[in-house]
C-alpha cells in the first residue's frame, strides 16, 4: 500500500480530534470557481469575482482570454496547489484544496440521504408545496437543491463538481502538470463555443449558473455558512 494512502487518514483523524467540524465564513453572494478550480470571493470593492479572475488571467489586458493565457493561469494555480513542489498534486494536496483553499466544492453532509432512501422528486414535478409545508429541509440551503448542481459546478462556468481531481486523466490519484495543462486546454475549448480561439468576459458571464432564490434570508457577513464544508471523519 502506498505511503500516501496511510498518511492521509492519519492526518485527517488528527485534525478531527482538534476540530471535528469544518466551517467556512458565510458570504451574502456566491463565490466564483474558475475553470481550473480556483475560488474567487466578492471583494469589498464590489467587483464581481469572475471579473477578478478574468483580469488576472488576461495577461496582456486586451479584453479577451486565449488558450495560452488559460494555460498560464492553470500553471500559476498548479504551482499553488503543488505545495511540496514535486511536480504533482497528490492526495494530501487535493485534501488541502478541498478543506483549506476551496471548501465550496464539497457537497454538504446534510444533503446526503441514508442508504436506501429514495431521492425526493424535483420541484418541477411537485405541486410547489410551501417552504413551511412538506418540502424537506434538505432543499432549504440558500436555494440550492440536493438534486441540482453539485460542488464547484454551483459557482463555475462548467458542470465539473471537483475541477482539480477531475484533471487526473489516468486515474492514478496524482495530477501532473501535463494533465493539468491538458485539462485547461480541453476546458478552454468547451468555453470557446464559437471556436474563435478567444473568449470575452461577457461571453463567460452569460455561462454562469443563476443563483437559486431560496426563501431563507441571506447570511450576515459575519455569519458561519454551515452549507459549505463536510465534517472531518471521526477517528475509529
Amino acid at each position: 500500500m502506498p505511503l500516501s494512502a496511510l498518511i492521509v487518514p492519519i492526518l485527517m483523524s488528527a485534525a478531527a480530534m482538534e476540530d471535528p467540524q469544518i466551517t467556512v465564513k458565510g458570504y451574502p453572494w456566491a463565490p466564483f470557481i474558475s475553470p481550473m478550480g480556483e475560488p474567487f470571493r466578492p471583494p469589498s470593492s464590489g467587483e464581481a469575482p469572475i471579473a477578478h479572475w478574468f483580469v488576472q488571467a488576461d495577461i496582456n489586458r486586451d479584453g479577451v482570454l486565449t488558450p495560452d493565457e488559460m494555460q498560464a493561469d492553470a500553471d500559476r494555480f498548479f504551482a499553488r496547489l503543488d505545495s511540496n513542489h514535486d511536480g504533482e498534486i497528490d492526495p494530501q494536496e487535493i485534501a488541502a484544496y478541498e478543506y483549506e483553499i476551496a471548501p465550496d466544492v464539497q457537497v454538504n453532509s446534510q444533503w446526503k440521504r441514508p442508504r436506501g432512501e429514495i431521492a425526493a422528486k424535483r420541484e418541477r414535478d411537485r405541486d410547489r408545496p410551501s417552504w413551511n409545508g412538506s418540502r424537506k429541509r434538505e432543499d432549504r440551503h440558500d436555494g440550492y437543491h440536493s438534486d441540482g448542481l453539485q460542488g464547484a459546478a454551483r459557482y463555475g462556468l462548467l458542470n465539473i463538481p471537483q475541477p482539480v481531481a477531475s484533471a487526473d486523466a489516468d486515474f492514478n490519484r496524482l495530477i501532473s502538470l501535463a494533465e493539468f495543462r491538458q485539462a485547461a486546454s480541453y476546458r478552454f475549448r468547451l468555453l470557446d463555443s464559437s471556436g474563435r480561439g478567444q473568449i470575452t468576459l461577457a461571453e463567460l458571464e452569460a455561462r454562469l449558473p443563476a443563483r437559486p432564490k431560496g426563501k431563507q434570508a441571506k447570511p450576515r457577513k459575519d455569519a458561519v455558512d454551515t452549507r459549505i464544508g463536510l465534517p472531518l471523519p471521526t477517528p475509529e
